[in-house]
């Protein structure tokens, strides 16, 4: 039998409506979940269960009285624990906030909370989302719900997992170079990198950098979108979102949430690897080649083609690195007893870059940017792989290796995301099946310039195309066996950096 904490937050936000179930249920199902699940994964680091609780039953009284529901009225969400949210300990993942309780929420959650959503609990990151390795030394490491010795991925993970079994139907994340679609494609769930603007921040130190966003996380395409209608919004906190208005398929509720039907055989369709410069795994490749394979019949047209990438690695290291400047050179500086590695090592290269090496990054970007606009005149859309391997051990701090050759840096792995992230076009990572491993596998769809709700709308038709294919369909983690696992906090080094 499906528990309410299974079933889709689009349903699940219907059945509220009709007044066919009760939040109070459902977020009984999802405490009930979490209870039995989270022990041996380690997604959800925080509850608030007494307030959520009280807000459930608040939510349905005012069911009961008709008042005018929101969007997300009475859905469960969980919060990464990067946004900080009002009387609900907020860590970033570092000792150094092991404490804080922020009274206010920022403004991400404030608009979650509006439109009616409910604040389970926070969701684990590595500390201060440097990696794509979920694991700190506050609240330890998140397991894969496939297999809990491996990686999650992140900065997300704890996001993607608590959604991939159950805990909750939506959650928040965010992207630098990947953080809402690696844990995506690691787990078997959706994430979606929006274009920088639409998700307004009043956080970012570099306010026009476009490097880092606010996003959705869910478990189908509907519930993302939903999300995503409710999370984006126009404030002048933010210097990015005065791109909110006025552009064709940004901006407004009603572009990304219901979808327009997409017929896929009108699109023109570029597919890749490896964007001609990751270092992408062999077997994630051949997974990929099968994946274009069975999709290719649905497109119009599909070209093995990528645009052109040039000075990716060296614009994404300096511009990363200016941003660990800007939030984190007086932590390393004042604390680095208190400080991981990661964190650490980003400072440390930021340092030795001078502004002409800055000048450069900022000219190989734009650059870039320009040639992934002339490319996209000839396609509507790009796929790749979701992220460059198969999980690996969480032990792993990060994969120094692919194939036998050394990675770039300690975030080098995450250059299929990290290319889109340069130039600002959303992205999204799609669930497809299960590569050789038994791991979860998932594509990353592009989109072009400002073109966020093609993209969703794209990825709503491929889903729906496979829905009933048992190679391509989701892949759901085995719950009952994750009930009985060994907790993941008994495992050697759970709380260390390795």
């Amino acid at each position: 039998m499906t528990e309410l904490c299974d079933l889709s937050a689009v349903e699940l936000r219907r059945l509220i409506g009709a007044k066919q179930i009760s939040p109070v249920e459902l977020l009984e199902s999802c405490l009930s979940r979490i209870e039995h699940v989270n022990p041996a994964v380690n997604a959800m680091v925080a509850l608030d269960e007494t307030r959520a609780r009280a807000a459930a039953k608040e939510a349905e009284a005012k069911v009961m009285r008709g008042e005018v529901l929101g969007a997300l009225h009475g859905l469960p969400v969980g919060i990464k624990d990067l946004e900080e949210t009002e009387g609900l300990r907020t860590t970033y993942g570092s000792p150094l906030f092991k404490d804080n309780v922020p009274t206010a929420d920022c403004a991400m959650v404030a608009r979650l909370k509006a439109a009616g959503a409910i604040v389970v609990g926070k969701t684990n990151t590595p500390e201060f989302g440097a990696g794509a390795n979920t694991r700190n030394t506050v609240y330890g490491a998140t397991g894969n719900p496939f297999d809990t010795t491996k990686s999650a991925a992140g900065s997300s993970g704890g996001s993607g997992v608590a959604l991939a079994t159950g805990m909750v139907p939506i959650a928040s994340g965010s992207d630098t170079g990947g953080s809402l679609r690696n844990p995506a494609a690691f787990n078997g769930i959706v994430g979606f990198r929006p274009s920088p603007g639409i998700v307004p921040s009043e956080k970012r130190g570099l306010g026009w950098s476009n490097l880092p966003v606010l996003g959705p996380m869910a478990r189908n395409v509907a519930d993302t979108a939903l999300m995503f209608s409710v999370m984006a919004d126009d404030d002048a906190r933010d210097p990015l979102a005065y791109t909110l208005h006025g552009k064709p398929g940004r901006g407004v509720p009603g572009w990304y949430f219901p979808q327009a039907p997409l017929d896929l055989g009108t699109l023109r369709v570029a597919a890749t690897p490896d964007l001609g410069f990751t270092p992408t795994e062999k077997h994630i490749r051949r997974v990929f080649a099968s994946r274009v394979a069975a999709l290719k019949p649905l497109f119009g047209t599909l070209a093995e083609t990528t645009p052109d990438c040039t000075g990716a690695d060296e614009a994404f290291e300096i511009l990363r690195a200016a941003n660990f400047l800007a939030g984190h050179l007086k932590k390393v500086q004042e604390t680095p007893e208190m400080v991981g590695p990661n964190v650490v090592e980003n400072v440390k290269e930021g340092l030795g870059y001078s502004l002409a090496d800055y000048a450069r990054a900022g000219t190989l970007q734009t650059a870039m940017y320009r040639r992934w606009q002339n490319f996209f005149h000839d396609y509507d859309v790009l796929i790749t792989p979701g992220i460059t391997l198969s999980p690996r051990p969480w032990r792993e701090l990060y994969p120094a290796e692919i194939d036998g050759q050394p990675t770039r840096t300690y975030f080098h792995w995450l250059s299929l995301a990290y290319a889109p992230t340069l130039v600002g076009h959303p992205a999204l990572c799609l669930p497809l099946g299960l590569d050789e491993k038994g791991m979860p596998f998932g594509i990353q769809i592009v989109g072009p310039r400002g073109g966020d709700a093609l993209v969703l709308q794209v990825a709503a038709a491929i889903e729906a195309a496979v829905a009933k294919n048992p190679v391509l369909k989701r892949p759901v983690p085995d719950i009952a066996a994750l009930k009985v696992a060994q907790p993941i906090a008994d495992m050697d080094e759970f709380k260390s950096w390795g």
